[in-house]
């Protein structure tokens, strides 16, 4: 029964440290995103309770109810205790962003971490901007997405955060169909793979109950959020909430995690092919 409610533990804050916008970063080579999804996957078939169905499932007979919406008010909100130290950093209790300057995005080792993620330089110029700042007693800097609450989120190749208050990203085109995405990267490779377009980027799934009016003044919502529990989660909450104009546009990366890990693909598989044509 402990080893159970320690398996549980784990699965459970890797879908509810997601939904509160926990900062994740990487410290001694380890990604904690990757550690917590690895988990869930290696655990999930272990949690069914003899039923079967998904982790959605899981937290339903957690919480007893069968309605998304109250499993995602009450995962926003409650406590999971027994977790281990690394799991428990806090934006506000562990990151202190001092003497940060804004300025345009220029320096090659972001443009170079970008390219890596398949994003060419003029549409990260466009969207983005670079950041220094100091922490502690050391300076630092990154990739920032400005947020509509004046906070950025940032992103280098060994860290994943944001300058607080955090918040969502409204895009503005004045077309009929609004494009949802939980992150940034995904959001500049859908301005890769298909162009301009008006979006809501989440920054955080906890960001989600604050979009539905936005989105409800579109046509048309395209969600095009992570294809993994939570992602699926949030995509059935907003179909829930705002009805048949909503569709859920993951079929298009399916076999991936993500909108970016696709077009990383996609950009891998024209470089390879440039290199066997010389």
């Amino acid at each position: 029964m402990q080893k159970y409610r320690a398996m549980q533990d784990k699965v459970m804050l890797s879908m509810e440290s997601r939904m509160r916008g926990d900062m994740q970063v990487r410290f001694g080579g380890r990604y904690e995103e990757t550690y917590c999804r690895k988990a869930a996957r290696r655990l999930v078939p272990s949690l069914r309770l003899g039923k079967g169905g998904n982790i959605i499932d899981l937290a339903m007979e957690l919480y007893h109810t069968q309605n998304v919406s109250e499993v995602m008010r009450i995962m926003n909100h409650s406590v999971i205790i027994h977790i281990q130290q690394p799991m428990e950093i806090r934006p506000e209790e562990k990151a202190s962003f001092e003497r940060i300057v804004v300025k345009e995005l220029e320096h090659t080792a972001l443009l170079s971490y970008l390219s890596s993620r398949g994003i060419n330089s003029a549409i990260a110029k466009s969207q983005c901007v670079e950041i220094h700042y100091k922490n502690g007693v050391k300076h630092y800097f990154a990739i920032g997405f400005k947020n509509d609450a004046g906070g950025y989120e940032l992103r280098n190749p060994y860290f994943k955060g944001c300058i607080a208050p955090k918040g969502i990203t409204t895009i503005r085109n004045y077309e009929s169909t609004c494009h949802v995405f939980e992150g940034f990267m995904d959001y500049l490779s859908y301005l890769i793979l298909h162009g301009e377009c008006d979006a809501v980027v989440l920054n955080s799934i906890v960001n989600l109950p604050n979009t539905l009016s936005i989105l409800n003044e579109y046509s048309q919502i395209c969600c095009h959020l992570d294809n993994d529990i939570v992602g699926k989660m949030a995509t059935r909450q907003i179909m829930e909430a705002l009805g048949a104009k909503c569709a859920d546009a993951s079929n298009e990366y399916g076999a991936y995690k993500d909108l970016n890990e696709y077009l990383m693909s996609k950009s891998m598989a024209f470089r390879q092919k440039g290199r066997n044509k010389s």
